[in-house]
């Protein structure tokens, strides 16, 4: 007997058949499209940090934030750098604990200002602290010449006050790609030297150099021709600040931990007050 069935019930039979395939499809897709277990998610562009990649590629030594011996400590200046991560500071207490020098983020390549600046930068003086700010390169969005006229343009000037810090350069390894951004050694040094020029035009200061010594000979390598002018501030956590980049033969600044009181990045100013004064005055 021949079975006769109607367009209805087939029409029926391929949508319950196609209802159990979709599931599956989608299934496959998602799996396809999710991160490996444990992927690092790659940060927002404008949460970047002074030290944000040391202790990623630096890792820290084995006592953190303690130079060895009282020699180490004596005559020396404690200070310490904010950013937007930080939120509101509280500058008092920090001043109460012997901090006397600050450096807070401006900027970040010429797309970002820090949201918590003014709290950041007037609160700190406010306390008696003398203070400057840092700019967060990206040498793969714009030009150093570019960066450096947005620094200066939003917050990153610099007065003969005795309160005011030349601005610094944060140059270190790339939260959002390719740890030289994307750059060869000589280009490196191009557009940082591009970067120091157009500061010091715009403001007559030499900028301070932020940056860890294993990142410039990675993607500088190991330039020196800066030394000579720009001053050094040295990312390393441990006992010992280690070896400098070529041609500085001393550092002016050390950030020496990410896990200080209060806002976690503490530093040393290798000298005493009246060095962080003289530094101000230029």
């Amino acid at each position: 007997m021949r079975v006769h069935r109607s367009r209805t019930s087939l029409a029926g039979t391929a949508l319950a058949a196609l209802a159990l395939l979709v599931p599956l499809a989608l299934s496959g897709t998602a799996d396809a499209a999710a991160p490996a277990p444990g992927a690092a998610k790659t940060p927002a562009r404008g949460s970047a940090y002074l030290g944000m990649g040391v202790l990623a590629h630096d890792g820290r030594g084995t006592a953190p934030g303690t130079p060895s011996g009282a020699r180490a400590l004596a005559g020396q200046t404690e200070g310490v750098d904010t950013s937007s991560h930080n939120g509101n500071v509280a500058w008092q207490t920090l001043w109460n604990s012997g901090v006397r020098w600050a450096y807070v983020k401006a900027t970040e390549g010429t797309y970002y200002k820090n949201t918590y600046f003014t709290q950041q930068y007037n609160g700190s003086y406010d306390v008696g602290m003398i203070r400057g700010t840092y700019h967060f390169a990206t040498p793969d969005t714009t030009s150093g010449a570019a960066q450096a006229d947005y620094f200066v343009n939003n917050g990153g000037g610099w007065s003969k006050d005795g309160r005011t810090l030349p601005g610094a350069l944060d140059i270190e390894w790339n939260p959002y790609g390719d740890t030289c951004y994307g750059k060869t050694q000589s280009q490196m040094v191009a557009w940082v030297r591009d970067f120091l020029n157009r500061y010091k035009a715009r403001t007559g200061r030499d900028p301070v150099i932020y940056t860890a010594t294993s990142w410039w000979t990675q993607c500088t390598g190991n330039y020196g021709g800066f030394a000579g002018t720009n001053p050094l501030w040295i990312a390393r956590y441990a006992a010992e600040v280690g070896a400098l980049p070529a041609g500085w033969g001393y550092y002016t600044m050390w950030q020496y931990t990410s896990t200080g009181p209060t806002v976690g990045d503490h530093s040393h100013f290798n000298g005493d007050y009246s060095r962080v004064q003289a530094l101000a005055n230029g």
